[in-house]
């Protein structure tokens, strides 16, 4: 990879695996409006490994308590670190599941056409507005219990539909519920640590079936990575306190019928070819 593609490739992955508004549709204009060829596994590996230390480092005490209450569980001591560290791990199994069935049924494949990110992207970004106009603020992580954050796992497990975001959906799950913006994020993103890091693992598996090793680009790649998601992070936590999320579901449809309109050649002089 060039560096050009390297940083392009790092700071888009970083922000948009974070912010609501659907990594896949800005990954799958990359390559079209570029031109560069696909970035490969090592360096999906690398991206990945980038944001799941950037959740780390910034949600550091948060990290540090899941830890602490999945040794009391293992001990079979419950209390508020432990009963969390379960909903973590529980809500985290619906995404396992439809993962593994997309991988081995091959449906996978057939779902990550731009006509579905694009339509997806408009969906979920309407119905993440719908949820934080109408949902209570009333909620914090306290208030969690295995219902809600059982129905969050679901709701992740849906966003291994490209389009959907991972975050948006999460945290549209949330405020459904009547979690407060904050708290809906900051959830989201504890509760994207083993799916980031699951992610990141299946990716090495086949990296390293490949044979393929790590190269300089994709360690780099890595670094750009965390940085960007870090920023990322910082800003959505900052933004969702005195904000609602109306402009990230007015970027979604505008990024939806960007894809439409080079898809389908609606722009007249400019044809991009996002076959996928």
């Amino acid at each position: 990879m060039t560096p050009e593609q390297i940083i392009v490739l790092a700071i888009v992955q970083g922000i948009t695996e974070f912010l609501p508004i659907s990594s896949s549709g800005h990954l799958a204009l990359i390559p079209a409006v570029t031109g560069w060829p696909d970035q490969g596994q090592v360096t999906d590996v690398m991206v990945h490994i980038g944001s799941l230390f950037a959740v780390i480092v910034y949600f550091w005490r948060d990290v540090l308590k899941l830890i602490a209450g999945g040794l009391d569980l293992l001990h079979l001591r419950m209390n508020d670190n432990s009963r969390m560290a379960l909903y973590i791990i529980v809500a985290t199994i619906p995404a396992v599941v439809f993962g593994l069935f997309l991988k081995k049924s091959g449906y996978g494949d057939g779902l990550r056409s731009v006509e579905v990110i694009a339509w997806n992207a408009i969906i979920f970004g309407i119905l993440m507005y719908v949820a934080d106009y109408i949902g209570k603020q009333t909620k914090v992580m306290e208030d969690m219990k295995m219902s809600p954050a059982v129905t969050m796992g679901f709701a992740q497990a849906l966003a291994l539909i490209p389009g959907t975001s991972r975050s948006g959906i999460t945290m549209t799950a949330a405020r459904f519920m009547g979690f407060s913006r904050p708290e809906a994020a900051r959830f989201s993103f504890l509760l994207g640590i083993p799916a980031i890091a699951g992610a990141g693992a299946f990716v090495t598996l086949d990296a390293i079936e490949s044979g393929i090793e790590i190269s300089n680009g994709a360690i780099m790649a890595a670094v750009l990575t965390f940085f960007a998601a870090l920023a990322a992070i910082a800003f959505l936590m900052a933004f969702v306190k005195r904000s609602s999320f109306l402009i990230f579901t007015i970027y979604r449809i505008a990024l939806g019928l960007l894809l439409f309109a080079l898809l389908y050649d609606w722009i007249p002089g400019i044809s991009v070819d996002l076959s996928v």
